[in-house]
């Protein structure tokens, strides 16, 4: 079964707002040296049941959308590509001629979902985590698997063919 997607307000903002806190260690997410509170996104929950089972949070600026987070509280299945596929519906409807997103190097299973959904890989900005770690220093030392985070890397949905 589906989840109802609906948007981030006024009813669920708190609750949403603890849920990306208890994800990311705080309100705050960097990508490209850039600060991106949460109070400052808009975005999606997904709820199954009366409960919140996945969240994506985006910042829209002029006719770019960049993805900020996905969570899926629940894996594998069609929580995080109904939250995508909301997005992309968004950013079709509000002429949005950009729709990318950050990961960094260590999220191979983020790499992998978003790829086998037509993601394509843009960019890979070398040591950005490290730069990243001068503006929010909990960001861990090492990511899955182990693997050193130091990469931040650039995807991009293409909206107009």
């Amino acid at each position: 079964m589906k989840p109802l997607i609906v948007t981030i307000d006024n009813k669920n903002k708190e609750t949403v707002r603890q849920l990306f806190i208890d994800r990311w260690a705080s309100d705050l997410i960097v990508t490209k040296g850039q600060k991106h509170y949460f109070v400052d996104l808009e975005g999606f929950v997904a709820i199954d049941n009366d409960k919140i089972v996945g969240v994506l949070t985006f910042k829209k600026s002029n006719t770019e959308v960049e993805i900020i987070s996905l969570d899926s509280f629940t894996e594998n299945i069609g929580i995080g590509t109904t939250l995508l596929n909301s997005v992309v519906d968004f950013a079709k409807q509000n002429t949005i001629k950009r729709l990318w997103l950050i990961t960094t190097n260590d999220n191979l299973n983020a790499l992998k979902f978003y790829q086998k959904r037509n993601w394509t890989i843009t960019a890979i900005h070398r040591d950005a985590v490290i730069e990243a770690r001068k503006i929010k220093p909990t960001i861990p030392m090492t990511g899955y698997y182990d693997i050193p985070l130091l990469h931040e890397i650039e995807l991009e949905y293409e909206l107009i063919k």
